[in-house]
């Protein structure tokens, strides 16, 4: 049966209009992106199936181009257009972030950090430079390194920090194996680099480390 034929309540587009986003399966949203299926298979049957081949939204929207087109019923021109999707929001969040105080929306920081690192191949480090107020100056990505570490120099944090005039910080960095723990090696840089922000009277609010599904926050963990 068409999605023509449904009952229109069924049907995913309707149902967003009458229910909104928030309502709809993890298939029924990716039905919507990919707007027409295949022969034999409606675009809903064939975003079954294609959530079902990548295990999660997460694991799909962070496919490289090859693993991507590899399924059938996707291609280059859906490939670009999620790369699209996903570059919008992730400036979407950055423009939230920067056009409000970053303390009083966690909710805010938390998403776009996600957003930006959470699908990244390899390790990066960056930092969410504040004024007095805490409102955001500038997001830099400062460095970036391998699949398990990236190397951090606080000298080149501090000169970063000068360069903005911060009051404050935020860090991240992401850990491309999936699990949102902070290291030993992580909770000793944070340390040191709280210590050298410290004599230019620059503040570490938080460090945020991002994995495959989840963000923790040193601060909450009380290891800041």
């Amino acid at each position: 049966m068409a999605i023509t034929d449904w009952p229109a309540d069924d049907r995913p587009r309707e149902k967003l209009l009458s229910k909104g986003a928030a309502a709809l399966s993890d298939a029924e949203l990716v039905a919507i992106f990919l707007r027409t299926g295949v022969t034999g298979k409606s675009a809903v049957d064939l975003a079954r199936e294609v959530v079902a081949q990548f295990g999660s939204l997460s694991a799909l929207c962070s496919a490289d181009q090859k693993t991507f087109c590899a399924m059938h019923g996707l291609g280059v021109a859906k490939y670009v257009q999620l790369q699209a999707v996903l570059e919008m929001a992730q400036r979407a969040l950055g423009e939230q972030l920067k056009a409000g105080v970053a303390l009083t929306t966690p909710q805010a920081v938390r998403d776009y950090l996600r957003l930006r690192l959470q699908n990244r191949a390899r390790e990066v480090f960056i930092a969410v430079f504040l004024d007095a107020r805490h409102c955001v100056l500038a997001v830099e990505e400062l460095f970036a390194g391998t699949l398990m570490q990236t190397s951090v120099y606080p000298r080149e944090v501090v000169k970063a920090a000068l360069k903005h005039n911060a009051a404050a910080v935020i860090f991240a960095h992401n850990h491309p194996s999936g699990l949102a723990q902070p290291s030993n090696a992580d909770e000793l840089l944070t340390a040191t680099l709280k210590r050298a922000l410290a004599l230019v009277e620059v503040k570490v609010l938080d460090h945020f480390v991002v994995g495959a599904d989840s963000v923790m926050s040193f601060n909450e963990r009380g290891i800041l």
